[in-house]
């Protein structure tokens, strides 16, 4: 059995999805503001998706090949949201991504769950780069990436295609030597 890991912050626990979340990642994820505002979250969003994600998760920890974890309140145990990173092994690197419930939205969860799972990444995975993009249509989530050292590195335009029409996508980057960097100022 494999061990999923936990990641503390001031106010925030990531750690696994597990089914009983499902009620609140259907009704969280299936608001159409977090489905205008990722890539990857349609709408409508169904029990089948938050099932597979679940599922998704669990083989990904196996595998080292992707670490999704729930976002939770410390206090409570609540759910707010997703966040993880797709692992590229042969070249040390991570997509990260992310998802927060509109009810938690500019609390700056989003921001300190991206501490944390950038901290995993650079210390406890051994990568030397974690990337991310954002719709250019998001700019909130932009400044995730940029309150936690992330550095604009291109414009993809017109590189996503979601509900029909195309969107363009910032992508930012974090390198070891940038963390360590940004983690001593």
């Amino acid at each position: 059995m494999t061990i999923f890991p936990q990641i503390h912050t001031e106010r925030l626990v990531l750690g696994p999805l597990v089914f009983s979340d499902v009620p609140n990642i259907v009704a969280y994820a299936g608001q159409r503001e977090v489905a205008d505002t990722t890539l990857n979250i349609p709408h409508p969003y169904r029990e089948e998706d938050a099932i597979f994600w679940i599922n998704s998760a669990h083989q990904g920890v196996k595998q080292k090949s992707q670490y999704t974890f729930a976002i939770r309140l410390q206090a409570t145990g609540e759910f707010v949201g997703g966040m993880g990173l797709h692992v590229q092994p042969a070249f040390d690197r991570a997509e990260l991504g992310y998802w927060v419930g509109v009810p938690f939205w500019n609390r700056g969860y989003a921001t300190e769950a991206a501490a944390g799972l950038l901290q995993f990444g650079f210390e406890q995975l051994g990568l030397h780069k974690i990337f991310a993009t954002y719709l250019r249509s998001n700019p909130a989530s932009g400044k995730v990436m940029r309150k936690n050292g992330m550095v604009e590195e291109g414009v993809l335009v017109d590189h996503t295609k979601k509900n029909g029409s195309y969107h363009t996508l910032i992508q930012c980057r974090l390198t070891k030597t940038e963390y360590e960097r940004f983690r001593k100022s």
